[in-house]
C-alpha cells in the first residue's frame, strides 16, 4: 500500500491498521484468488478470530464489483462520498500469480483540497466575491445615505432606498429558485450578478431620487437571485463533507464588510462623493462573473419534472410577498401607531402569500425540510431583531455613544465567524445537534440582554452576551444550509433555498417591525425593549426544543 493511502475513518498506515492489509482474512480472498484444484496454496486460511466480524461486502448499488470487500464506515476514494456509485479504483494486486485482491482505501481529499484544489479554486473565490459584494453593498451605503439624500433633495425619502431594495430582494430570491429550478444556476449565477452591477451603475450615476430608486430596485433583483444560485452551485459542485467549511466562507463573506463597509464608504463619501459607493464595487462584480464562469459552464441542465418548478401561482405570491416586506420594513423605522397598523396590514397580505413560497408544513414544524425552513426563520427573527435594537438599547437607556453603542455588534460579527470557521472544522459533528447547540447559545446570549435593556441593567454585559449569541448563529446557520442541501432532491434546491432566504428577510422585518410597534405604545426603550427581547428568548428556547425535527 502507498505511504499517503489510509483508511478514512481509522489509521494511517498498513502497519498500524493491519485489518486492511491482511491476505489471510477470508472476507478479504476473492473467487479468483482460491487454489487450483490438487494444488496447495502457501496462504493460510482460518475462520475469523472469535469476536471478530468479516469486512462487508460492497453493496449492491455501489460501483464496485459484488465480490470487492469494503471497509464498514469508509468512503470512495474517487470523490469522498459513501454512496457516489463512482467506479472503484481501489482494487490492488497483491500476489498476481495467486489472483489475490484487496480493497485499498484511500484517503478522501482533505477540505481544503475540496475547497482550493486546481478544479474549485476559482469556484470558490468566485461565490466569496459575490456575496462579499452584496454585504459590502448592504452596510456601505447606510452609511452613504445621509449625504446621498441630501444631495438628491430626497430627506422625507430616506427609507425609501432601503425599502425597495429589501422588496426587490424578496421578489428575485422567488424568481431565482423558480429559475435554478428549471434550469439550473448556469444562466442565474452570470445574469443576476449582472443585474446587480447594472443596478450599481444606475445608482451611481443617479441625479434623482426616482433614478435612484431604479437603481436600487435593480440591485434588490439582481442580489436575490444570486443568493439562491450560490446555494444551488454550492449543492452541485461540492460533496457533502466540504459544505460546512463552504458555509464557513460564506459567512466570513459578511464580516470584513460589516467591519469595513461603513468606514470604507464614509472616506468615500467625504474624500471622493458617495457614486463611488455604488460605483467603485462593480469591476468586483465583473471578477467574480469571471470566476465563477468556468464552473457554471460545465454543469448539465436539470430534469424540472415533478419538481418545485411545477409550483402554480409562485409569482403573484412573490409580488404580495415583497409589497408586505416593503411595508414591513418601513414600519420597523417607524415607531407611531400609523406605523404598527401598517405592519398588522403587512402580515395579512404576507400569510397567504407565504403559503405559495413555502414548504407546507412550516408553520407547524414539520419534520424535514419544513423544519429546516423554520429554524433559518427562527435564527433570524431572534438575532437580527435585538442586533438591530442594541444600538439603540445603548444609546438611549444608558448614555453610550453611537461609536460604543457599536461594539457589540462588532464582537458578535467576529463571534459568528469563529463558530462558523469550527463547524467548517469538524465536517462529520451531527448537524440537528450543532443546531440545538447554536439555538442553546442564542438562547443565553439573548436572555442575558434582559439584564442590559432596563434602565437598572449592566451595559456592559452586552459584549459578553451578544459573543456568545453570536456563537450560536454561526454553528446555526452553517448548520441550517447544510441540513437545506443535504434533504433537498436535485429539482428542489432553488425552491427550498428560496425558501429558507424567505423565511429569513421576513422573521426579521417582521420581528424588527413588531419592535418598533412596542416602541410607539410603550414608549420609553428601557419599558418597550425589555418586553422585545424577553419575547425572542421565548422564540430561541422554541427553537432549542424543535431543532432535533430537522434530522431527515
Amino acid at each position: 500500500m502507498p505511504d499517503g493511502d489510509r483508511c478514512e475513518k481509522h489509521l494511517t498506515s498498513p502497519r498500524q491498521h493491519p485489518r486492511t492489509t491482511r491476505t489471510d482474512h477470508p472476507a478479504l480472498i476473492t473467487p479468483t484468488s482460491r487454489p487450483p484444484a490438487g494444488g496447495r496454496s502457501r496462504r493460510r486460511r482460518h475462520a475469523p478470530r472469535p469476536g471478530r466480524a468479516a469486512l462487508p461486502r460492497a453493496p449492491a448499488w455501489c460501483g464496485r464489483p459484488a465480490t470487492e470487500p469494503v471497509a464498514a464506515g469508509c468512503r470512495c476514494a474517487s470523490c469522498g462520498s459513501g454512496t457516489c456509485g463512482h467506479p472503484s479504483r481501489n482494487r490492488v494486486d497483491l500476489n498476481p500469480r495467486a489472483g489475490s485482491t484487496i480493497l485499498l482505501v484511500t484517503a478522501p481529499t482533505t477540505v481544503r483540497a475540496e475547497l482550493f484544489g486546481p478544479d474549485r479554486r476559482a469556484t470558490t473565490l468566485g461565490i466569496v466575491l459575490l456575496i462579499s459584494l452584496i454585504a459590502f453593498e448592504a452596510m456601505g451605503v447606510g452609511t452613504a445615505m445621509p449625504a446621498l439624500v441630501a444631495d438628491l433633495g430626497g430627506v422625507s425619502l430616506y427609507a425609501l432606498p432601503f425599502v425597495s431594495f429589501m422588496a426587490a430582494s424578496v421578489f428575485g430570491t422567488v424568481l431565482g429558485g423558480r429559475w435554478c429550478d428549471r434550469a439550473g444556476p448556469r444562466v442565474a449565477l452570470v445574469a443576476a450578478p449582472l443585474l446587480f452591477g447594472v443596478g450599481l451603475l444606475v445608482a451611481g450615476t443617479a441625479t434623482t431620487m426616482t433614478q435612484l430608486i431604479v437603481g436600487r430596485v435593480l440591485q434588490g433583483l439582481g442580489a436575490g437571485a444570486q443568493g439562491v444560485a450560490v446555494y444551488v452551485l454550492v449543492a452541485l459542485v461540492y460533496p457533502e463533507r466540504a459544505r460546512p467549511a463552504v458555509f464557513a466562507l460564506l459567512s466570513s463573506a459578511w464580516v470584513l464588510p460589516a467591519l469595513l463597509g461603513p468606514p470604507v464608504s464614509g472616506v468615500l463619501t467625504e474624500a471622493a462623493s458617495w457614486h463611488w459607493v455604488f460605483l467603485g464595487l462593480i469591476p468586483f462584480v465583473l471578477v467574480a462573473v469571471g470566476l465563477v464562469v468556468p464552473a457554471v459552464r460545465t454543469l448539465a441542465r436539470p430534469d424540472p419534472a415533478g419538481g418545485a418548478a411545477q409550483r402554480p401561482g409562485v409569482v403573484p405570491a412573490a409580488l404580495a410577498a415583497a409589497v408586505g416586506v416593503a411595508a414591513l420594513s418601513w414600519a420597523s423605522q417607524e415607531a407611531t401607531l400609523l406605523a404598527a397598523g401598517v405592519a398588522a396590514a403587512a402580515i395579512a397580505v404576507l400569510v397567504p402569500a407565504l403559503a405559495r413560497l413555502l414548504p407546507p408544513g412550516v408553520f407547524r414544524l414539520r419534520s424535514g425540510i419544513p423544519a429546516v425552513v423554520a429554524m433559518r426563520g427562527l435564527l433570524a427573527s431572534v438575532f437580527f431583531t435585538v442586533n438591530s435594537y442594541v444600538p439603540l438599547m445603548l444609546s438611549a437607556t444608558h448614555g453610550w455613544s453611537l461609536a460604543a453603542a457599536g461594539i457589540p455588534l462588532i464582537v458578535g460579527a467576529l463571534s459568528w465567524s469563529a463558530a462558523s470557521a469550527w463547524q467548517g472544522r469538524h465536517p462529520d459533528l451531527p448537524r440537528p445537534q450543532l443546531l440545538r447547540a447554536g439555538f442553546g447559545a442564542l438562547a443565553v446570549g439573548t436572555a442575558g440582554m434582559l439584564l442590559v435593556a432596563p434602565a437598572w441593567g449592566l451595559p456592559w454585559l452586552a459584549l459578553l452576551f451578544w459573543a456568545v449569541a453570536g456563537a450560536g448563529m454561526g454553528l446555526g446557520f452553517s448548520s441550517v444550509s447544510f441540513l437545506l442541501l443535504q434533504q433537498s432532491a436535485q429539482n428542489e434546491v432553488g425552491f427550498h433555498s428560496s425558501a429558507a432566504q424567505i423565511a429569513d428577510q421576513l422573521g426579521g422585518a417582521t420581528m424588527v417591525g413588531l419592535g418598533g410597534a412596542l416602541l410607539a405604545l410603550l414608549g420609553p426603550p428601557a419599558v418597550a425593549l425589555p418586553v422585545l427581547v424577553a419575547g425572542l428568548t421565548a422564540l430561541a428556547v422554541l427553537g432549542v426544543a424543535t431543532a432535533r425535527r430537522t434530522a431527515a
